[in-house]
């Protein structure tokens, strides 16, 4: 049987920086990572959300018309314990601009924003929301304004994605393609006319392709972006030791539904693979079935037997109440029944890892959309949510 998910402890542990939400689409993830940074900024934390995911829950369950690349703060909460929230989310264009920017001297800078090569990596290519997320959880962490960093990343296995950032963009850049287009300006040995022979048969090749002035393009970007290579690899190398660093937690965030449960089982053995510290499991919206000892199948075969009464045996002052007690039988049973089979489900998924520290959530009555709404599945996930847990 899994341990229960402290939720308060990694919360108030000032050497935990930051905390990664993760999981498949629909479950809540969104909404546990902002509630998760409110109660810590109420905690008295310093607290930075950042979303990957470009969905506008989180800027709607906070309160804001739209979140962008800066960081904005977030109004409504107890400051009483000293804390802050911010939150934003993540523009891959913006971000990858940022980098030129700051790596660049100011032409060379304004020669690669202008390319349109680059403003179509920039935008499209795949990957580079993945190692630009990485960017700015690095940016984030090295301007060391917050004590704790809260990401949501994107549905789906792409959530995961990103800790693949640094082995692609090293096979992006020291891939055969980079290695031609940067050739003719390297060729400075005796052997560059044999290169620039060997270049001019594979350029006209590719202008073939791609179509001259795409080629001129990408050579223009490359040559002016060859300085930068090294320092991005090496940022997202160090990003990447940051996530396995003891500092951050991992968490995987689920619904007790086999299709989550089977996404969350992939999560817990990528990050095992990847050695990234998992803190332990967010199970929401879970239905808890009423204590009571009235199984569904009594139920329904109570609310069978009052649906069959006939019309005759039943006097007109009660005829209404029968209707009525058959349907709230029905009901007692459809949650029964559903509790049952989340429990069966999620029994299969801590068997299969027993490890790993689970909290449950329970489904609300209504949708989380304000601060308030976040407040409570805060409290939930900690002190309040442990004690359901426990009972």
């Amino acid at each position: 049987m899994s341990t229960l998910l402290d939720m308060d402890r990694i919360i108030d542990d000032r050497r935990t920086r930051i905390i990664v939400c993760c999981g498949s689409g629909g479950v809540g993830k969104t909404t546990a990572a902002a509630a998760i940074g409110l109660r810590a900024a109420e905690r008295g934390r310093q607290v930075c959300v950042l979303t990957v995911d470009p969905a506008r829950r989180l800027a709607q369950s906070m309160g804001l018309s739209s979140l962008d690349n800066t960081p904005r703060l977030i109004d409504g909460i107890d400051q009483g314990s000293g804390g802050s929230l911010h939150a934003m989310m993540l523009d891959m264009k913006r971000t990858f601009d940022e980098v030129v920017e700051a790596h660049a001297e100011p032409a060379r800078a304004a020669q690669i924003l202008a390319n349109p090569f680059y403003q179509s990596l920039s935008s499209s290519f795949a990957g580079t929301q993945e190692y630009m997320a990485m960017e700015k959880l690095g940016q984030l962490r090295r301007s060391d304004e917050w004590d704790l960093i809260v990401v949501d990343t994107p549905p789906s296995r792409s959530a995961l994605d990103f800790l693949d950032a640094p082995e692609r963009l090293g096979r992006f850049l020291d891939g055969r393609l980079i290695r031609v287009l940067i050739a003719p300006a390297k060729a400075t040995r005796p052997f560059a006319r044999v290169l620039n022979a060997g270049f001019s048969i594979m350029t006209s090749a590719m202008t073939k392709l791609l179509g001259a002035q795409v080629l001129r393009d990408a050579q223009t970007f490359i040559t002016a972006f060859d300085t930068m290579f090294g320092g991005f690899r090496e940022r997202a190398e160090a990003t990447y030791r940051l996530l396995q660093a003891p500092g951050t937690s991992f968490l995987v965030v689920a619904a007790p539904e086999p299709d989550a449960l089977r996404e969350a089982s992939y999560f817990v053995e990528r990050l095992d693979e990847e050695r990234m510290p998992l803190a332990g499991l967010i199970l929401n919206r879970v239905h808890h079935s009423p204590a009571t000892r009235l199984s569904a199948a009594r139920s329904l075969a109570a609310a069978e037997t009052l649906e069959i009464i006939p019309n005759e045996e039943v006097d007109p002052a009660d005829a209404n109440g029968y209707p009525v007690a058959a349907a709230a039988l029905r009901l007692h049973a459809e949650r029964m029944s559903l509790g049952q089979r989340e429990q069966r489900v999620a029994g299969a998924f801590t068997s299969a890892h027993p490890a790993v520290p689970v909290v449950e959530v329970p489904a609300l009555p209504v949708d989380v959309h304000d601060i308030d709404g976040l407040r409570r599945i805060g409290e939930l996930l900690g002190g309040r949510g442990a004690s359901l847990q426990a009972s």
